[in-house]
C-alpha cells in the first residue's frame, strides 16, 4: 500500500517521531475492541498446592480496571486531538490516521467536505497537536 509521507519538519516532528505517532494511532482500533469485548475477569479458579508468590498480583478485576482506564485515556487523547485539529473533519482524521482509510476513499465514498490539500493540512496539524499532547 502506498502511504503518503507527511512533511512535518516545519512542525518540529522528525521522521522517527512521526512513525511513532502513526504506530500509536494505528493501535486505536485494537484498543476500542479491547474496551468493547474484554470486560469480564471471571475465569475458572486455579487450585494448586503451590503458594501464591508475593509478586503475583491476583486482583484480576483491579488489573482489568487499570488496563481499561489506560486504554480509555489513550482513545480519548486521539479523539480529543482530532477534534482540536478540526471539529468538522475529526471523524475523517481518525479514519485516515487510525484505520488507514485512503483520502481518496474518504472523498469519493464518505463525501468528505474538503479538498485533499486542506485535509492533509489538517492531518499534519493533528500530528503536531498529538506530538505536543503526548509529551505532557
Amino acid at each position: 500500500m502506498n502511504k503518503r509521507t507527511l512533511k512535518l519538519k516545519e512542525h518540529g516532528i522528525s521522521g522517527k517521531r512521526y512513525k511513532e505517532l502513526c504506530g500509536f494511532c494505528e493501535q486505536y482500533p485494537e484498543w476500542l475492541a479491547e474496551l468493547k469485548y474484554h470486560t469480564d475477569t471471571v475465569k475458572g479458579q486455579e487450585i494448586t498446592d503451590m503458594p501464591i508468590p508475593p509478586h503475583n498480583n491476583s486482583d484480576k478485576t483491579g488489573n482489568l480496571a487499570v488496563r481499561r482506564h489506560e486504554l480509555q485515556e489513550k482513545c480519548e487523547l486521539i479523539e480529543r486531538t482530532a477534534k482540536e485539529a478540526d471539529k468538522e473533519l475529526s471523524q475523517y482524521i481518525i479514519k485516515s490516521v487510525c484505520f488507514e482509510v485512503p483520502v481518496r476513499y474518504l472523498q469519493a465514498v464518505e463525501e468528505m467536505p474538503c479538498s485533499m490539500a486542506t485535509f492533509y493540512d489538517k492531518r499534519r496539524y493533528f500530528f503536531f497537536l498529538l506530538d505536543k499532547n503526548r509529551k505532557t
